[in-house]
């Protein structure tokens, strides 16, 4: 006896079931094999701070939709899961709990405990991300999931910096970077987020030194962070200011002269200002420039120092007083003037760690950056040096790890190189394919242009591959080194240990040490010029002077040799790698890369090394297939994850980057933990169920733009849903008042003493409906299953609506497959839906319950159609909604074991394992369809007609069909098809036929449609009045298109013909409608 399916679907009760089923058969496993086809995922590893939100999980259900369909085509399918350490943020989010649950600081811990806890909560939360992965359908190799800190992706990690190091890639140098002074580390360039706020320009004079007659008493400079002008070290003006200005006023002339009516006051404006500056700006310019040329010099008040006025083409005279100050420690622009002027400039570091100035700061020293800056200015007033404040606008660049300001800063890192170098980069040093590249910012760019790896690979980007490629390839052009240090204590520490070179019987001892061990320890000799040289056994000398480097390569395997390194005086680098670092060998360093053979994973998991005659996992599954990820990650992971496999390995990561949208809240914001507007998957659900979540994941992914995503929080109070876009908020961001009860409640979850609410989003009530539907059709559709028995000389005995649904099944199949080929989900599971909703269950069922009902051999015919249609479409929905097409499949299995239609259909226990669905192109008959497709838009008209002149559905109709004779044999060809479903007593077709006086009309280009005895003549005539009306409104607008030169001469060719095309069909149904009513109008 075939189990029933339950009367509705309760994902709760399917979900847990279906993951235990697929744990239990280990269906997600990937290890290599005699197969040739392969895909590989690396999952872009979210980081171990916190729970996952709707972002993670739009790309988690991508890549699984992609899996599961690579999967199902018999590909050795490898979904590489795992998490990152996320050094600064995890870092800062434990140190904030330390301090507000025990009122500790870092340095209270020390290192060691630091990162102790750190383990802990890393363990913690990175079992909360893989629940959340799991309940998401996720169909990775869980047996092989990595964390970057882990040992295999160490080892990676610090083999990796020695070859770089020993390439010269990986250098040391005083350079400008952007400081987060509350966690006291650089932070990347992409890491920054830059907010418009409420500033000033603060106008400072600073008096010329022994001024001459005709010469100004003071310069005004202008900036927006007043105390950086303690660490000034020069004022520049423009070498040239009068051809500058007279080039700017000479624009703004010919852009006046070009202006539109909008723009010209603005323009005229503008012209005026330039010309009034030539006049009184310029002649005080000239003298400074003239002065700086002459190497005159200013008092740099509070410090009492001597500065130098130099020129140089950073200042604007067009701007401001035309003088800019400079500050090469702590402003990237005046680092970049330093180095032009290193022979009269210096650089003044003001900063601590801490954000607090240091002695180079004066009567500033211990205060905090923003104290600072108060008493500067408050100093400047009582010297009567403040010349005038400015409102502005003004933009600041914010840590995205800590929120706070950044401050530029000039600080000692270890960068990578990513600029061309003399004699090249070798690419996949020692391996048959090895090749040379100018630099790795190069390799990468050229990676995405016309370049071929020697296995014939390339990178491209969708859904847009232009405008991704384009964001990539500027990022990369710049070429500007990769700062990799971080002064954190969680991370992979930088496997270099140091001293000075004058350090005592250290060159000797070195010497020694590089002998017993030349393949693990790579020494340099670093220079005060920033160069440096290889230091080795036979050439250990370091009479030069400067700082001796030595980079380990495994410390973890050889500790004896870190001790002896610190035993000669060496000390290792206190700093760890940039996050970046590790996450850019992910695709390589998860597989066992350098040797997989001895790869040392955790107990339970499979191992990385050859086996049973197979290759190792390396071998195998290196070169990737795919990282799927959002935009804004182009830079961060894309650009370095290429650089690294090729630097390492000579081939690409992967060949596909699909780049999906961001979700954004209601109001259009990004949604986040931190800013309370972000959703929890599993919240969602448990409320809508995992497919009804995968299910508008996919749908919303149409392209590049965003997707905004109304959240809701549920009330605590009530249970009901409130609008978090039109809410009030409570005590602070993060909470809100329930309009129903008016008291507060707290969307994090953190507020001790407030209700935590959960997010969700009415959203998802599309696919919850999505579901229910699927679930009672495909009940339905098997309750018509009962008795049915695969026979296959049935093939020879289809009718017309069998080998229709057959035709429409082909195209659903080929067209599913060809969009999700071009990346484009939201199309492949509308074509997917459409086909099952629209066809199977709207037509086909409804044909066939003639020859269900009467039994015998054609209802076993339609059985097995059925039967077949169902497993195919099931297949279909599967990668986007694995756990009741899952479950579904069970129930079709218990039902009709055997599918197909002239032969068995490939079967599996498991859906997730069978085989994805055929192209079934034979039964491919594109002329039917257009004929059953008349006959369903016959059928639609019909019932419009029932509905417009208030006839039962089931009351029997005579219909008569005016149309040319070719189509109207279509009709009679499906005449009982169409009687059936029409519920009609009778159909003629046939370009004779005459409309009665009472007959209901439809008239469409090329048809007419009578149905004689229901017509309210009255009613009628208003009715094809208003359709004469309409029809004539929409002749009229297409012959004016037609009549316009622009329109026609502009066009394209097939816009313009399509357009005369239109203007003919709806001159030839104004004729009917017009011949319509005058028949009425005779009756009259």
């Amino acid at each position: 006896m075939v189990k029933e399916l339950a009367t509705k679907y309760e994902p709760q009760n399917v979900e847990t079931a279906i993951t235990d089923r697929w744990r239990q058969r280990d269906a997600f496993k990937a290890v290599p094999d005699e197969r040739d086809d392969r895909y590989v995922i690396m999952m872009p590893l979210p980081n171990v701070t916190g729970a996952l939100h709707m972002g993670h999980a739009m790309d988690n259900v991508l890549q699984d939709l992609l899996t599961r369909w690579h999967r199902m085509q018999g590909d050795n399918t490898l979904w590489m899961a795992g998490t990152d350490h996320a050094g600064i943020a995890t870092q800062a989010v434990v140190e904030k709990r330390l301090l507000e649950l025990e009122g500790k600081t870092r340095h209270d811990l020390g290192r060691e405990g630091l990162v102790d806890r750190i383990w802990q909560w890393k363990d913690q939360y990175q079992k909360r991300i893989v629940s959340q992965q799991v309940a998401m359908g996720c169909s990775c190799d869980w047996d092989r999931q990595r964390f970057t800190m882990d040992p295999v992706c160490a080892r990676a990690v610090t083999w990796t910096f020695f070859s770089m190091f020993r390439d010269s890639l990986i250098f040391q140098g005083d350079r400008m970077v952007n400081w987060d002074c509350h966690l006291q580390t650089a932070v990347a360039d992409d890491e920054i987020e830059h907010k418009t706020v409420d500033g000033h320009f603060w106008h400072l004079r600073y008096p010329v030194s022994d001024p001459q007659p005709g010469e100004p008493e003071y310069v005004v400079v202008a900036t927006t962070r007043p105390e950086t002008m303690l660490g000034d070290t020069a004022v520049a003006v423009h070498p040239a200011p009068g051809t500058i200005l007279r080039e700017r006023l000479k624009q703004a002339q010919e852009k006046l002269a070009e202006a539109s009516d909008k723009t010209r006051d603005e323009c005229a404006e503008e012209v005026e200002r330039l010309e009034t500056r030539i006049t009184e700006v310029l002649p005080k310019l000239e003298k400074l420039a003239q002065m700086a040329a002459a190497g005159r010099s200013l008092n740099l008040p509070i410090q009492g120092r001597q500065i130098p006025l130099i020129a140089d083409e950073w200042a604007k005279p067009e701007l401001g007083s035309g003088c800019v100050k400079i500050t090469p420690a702590h402003d990237p622009n005046d680092y970049e003037v330093w180095q032009r002027h290193k022979d009269r400039v210096a650089a003044i570091n003001l900063l601590n760690p801490d954000g607090t100035l240091n002695e180079n700061a004066g009567p500033c020293q211990g205060l905090d950056r923003f104290d600072a800056r108060k008493k500067v200015i408050s100093t400047f007033e009582d010297l009567g040096l403040l010349d005038h404040i400015e409102d502005r606008k003004v933009e600041v660049g914010h840590s995205d790890r800590s929120k706070t300001p950044v401050e530029p800063f000039l600080s000692l890192q270890w960068f990578v190189k990513m600029s061309d170098v003399d004699g090249g980069v070798v690419c996949g040093r020692g391996l048959d394919h090895e090749f040379k590249v100018p630099g790795l910012a190069q390799a990468a760019i050229d990676a995405a242009s016309e370049w071929e790896s020697h296995t014939g690979r390339s990178l491209t980007f969708h859904p847009d591959p232009e405008r991704y490629r384009n964001t990539y390839v500027n990022w990369l052009s710049e070429k500007r080194d990769w700062c990799i240090s971080r002064q954190l204590w969680w991370g992979h520490r930088i496997p270099i240990w140091s001293c000075d070179s004058e350090t005592p019987n250290v060159g000797e001892a070195l010497g020694q040490l590089l002998n017993a061990h030349p393949e693990i320890l790579c020494a340099r000799l670093q220079l005060a010029d920033g160069t440096s040289r290889i230091l080795n056994a036979d050439n250990p000398s370091t009479e030069e002077g400067g700082r001796i480097l030595v980079c380990l390569r495994d410390p973890a395997a050889h500790e004896e040799v870190a001790l002896g390194l610190e035993a000669i005086g060496l000390v290792q680098d206190p700093d760890v790698l940039d996050t970046w670092f590790s996450s850019a060998l992910w695709p390589h360093s998860t597989l066992g890369w350098p040797n997989p053979e001895n790869a040392q994973v955790d107990d339970g998991q499979r191992s990385l090394a050859a086996l049973a005659g197979n290759s190792d996992c390396l071998d195998y599954f290196y070169p990737g297939s795919c990282l799927v990820t959002g935009r804004d990650i182009i830079t961060l992971w894309v650009a370095r994850m290429i650089i690294m496999g090729l630097y390492n390995l000579g081939d690409m990561p992967f060949t596909d980057v699909f780049l999906h949208a961001n979700i954004l809240d209601g109001k259009g914001e990004r949604m986040s933990k931190s800013k309370g507007n972000g959703i929890d998957p599993v919240d969602i659900i448990e409320r809508y169920g995992t497919d009804a979540m995968r299910y508008v994941l996919c749908e919303m992914q149409t392209g590049t733009q965003d997707i905004r995503l109304p959240v809701q929080a549920i009330s605590p109070f009530t249970g009901n849903t409130i609008d978090l876009a039109t809410a009030k908020h409570g005590q602070n961001i993060f909470t809100y008042l329930c309009p129903e009860s008016g008291k507060e409640f707290d969307v994090l979850g953190t507020l001790e003493g407030v209700p935590a609410a959960k997010m969700v989003s009415d959203r998802f009530d599309v696919g919850r409906n999505f579901c229910n539907k699927l679930w009672n059709a495909a009940r339905f559709a098997l309750l018509n299953l009962e008795g049915y028995e695969f026979d296959a000389s049935r093939s020879n005995k289809l009718m017309t609506e069998d080998r229709w649904i057959l035709s429409r099944l082909a195209a659903a199949c080929e067209g599913v497959h060809q969009q999700l080929s071009e990346y484009n989900p939201s199309a492949a599971i509308g074509l997917a839906r459409e086909f099952f909703w629209g066809e199977l269950c709207d037509w086909y069922l409804e044909a066939i319950k003639p020859r269900l009902k009467e039994g015998g051999d054609d209802a076993g015919t339609a059985q097995q159609v059925l039967a077949t249609c169902l497993d195919q479409v099931l297949r279909l929905l599967h990668p986007f909604v694995p756990f009741i097409t899952e479950e579904l499949w069970g129930s079709l299995r218990d039902i009709a074991p055997i599918r197909g239609i002239s032969s068995p259909l490939a079967d599996n226990e498991l859906l997730c394992l069978a085989a994805w669905p055929e192209q079934w192109q034979e039964f491919r008959q594109e002329k039917l369809e257009q004929s059953f497709g008349r006959s369903q838009d016959l059928i639609r008209t019909l019932r419009d007609l029932r509905a417009r002149h208030n006839v039962p559905p089931r009351q029997p109709l005579e219909v008569r069909i005016k149309v040319a004779n070719e189509n109207a044999q279509d009709f009679m060809d499906l005449e009982s098809l169409i009687l059936h479903l029409g519920a009609l007593s009778s159909i003629s077709a046939g370009p004779d036929q005459v409309r009665t006086i009472d007959s209901a009309a439809s008239v469409s280009a090329d048809i007419e449609i009578y149905v004689p005895g229901v017509i309210d003549l009255e009613k009628e005539k208003l009715r094809l009045a208003d359709q004469l009306e309409k029809t004539g409104k929409r002749l009229e607008g297409s012959q004016k298109k037609l009549a316009n030169e622009n329109f026609v001469s502009r066009a394209a060719p097939e816009v313009v013909e399509r357009e005369r095309h239109l203007v003919e069909e709806l001159e030839r149904e104004l004729t009917s409608i017009r011949e319509n009513l005058a028949a009425l109008e005779d009756q009259s």
